[in-house]
Parts: structure tokens; sequence; C-alpha cells
């Protein structure tokens, strides 16, 4: 059985998804973007501040889930510019310590200009 994880702590969908899916033992995360909960704007606009929004996001997200980063078993990462790579690192880092598995991918273009989006599987044991 799905059951359908939301919290007002993380932006509200901005389409015809879920925050997050529990299923089979894990947590799918949608992706996160740098949306401030509130006002539905992006935050930053510096692919450092950027990401540190979008890890607050998944962390309100994962927490409404019952787990946190700690319990990563994959994410994946996209960004705008690859150019940014290692700024993007060095924040993801400090939030993301237990190594999961990885894709980061440069793409074209992220829903409202944004500059990074992050998706998380998490274990929800």
């Amino acid at each position: 059985m799905l059951e359908k994880i939301t919290t007002s702590n993380a932006p509200k969908a901005i389409g015809p998804y879920s925050q997050a899916v529990r299923a089979g033992g894990f947590i799918f995360t949608s992706g996160q973007i740098p949306l401030d909960p509130e006002s539905g704007e992006i935050v930053g606009k510096d692919i450092s501040s950027q990401t540190e929004q979008v890890m607050k996001n998944l962390a309100a997200v994962l927490k409404a889930a019952g787990t946190g980063f700690e319990n990563a078993v994959k994410t994946t990462c996209f960004l705008a510019d690859i150019a940014d790579f290692a700024a993007f690192n060095a924040v993801y880092g400090k939030y993301i310590t237990s190594a999961p598995a990885r894709s980061c991918v440069a793409v074209k273009d992220l829903p409202k200009g944004a500059l990074v989006e992050v998706e998380i599987i998490a274990s929800a044991e």
C-alpha cells in the first residue's frame, strides 16, 4: 500500500504529484527545487544558496516521513550548469554524509528557472 507524505514545512507540489511516497519500506521524495515553503518563490540566486534551500526542503519532507538524510539510499541531482558541480557538492556534503549511491547530471532547464533539483530514496526503517 502506498502512503502519500505531505508537510507544510516544504513547498507544496506544483503539479499532480506528492512531496513523497512511502512504499515497500522506502521513502521516495519528489525532486525539490529551491522554493520557499511559504511564498513558493525561488530562494537564492547562486548554486550554494539554492542548494541550501533544496536540502532544507528535503529535510522537512524526510522528517514528515519519519526518516532523515542518514537513511538515504540513493540521490539523484540535477544541475542547470555542470560548472556548478563543485559548489553544489560543498553544500550537499554538509547534509548527506552517509555516502549513498548518487547520480548527478546537468539538464537543459529546471522548473521556475531553478539551478538545482534533488530527489532522494531513503530507507523508512
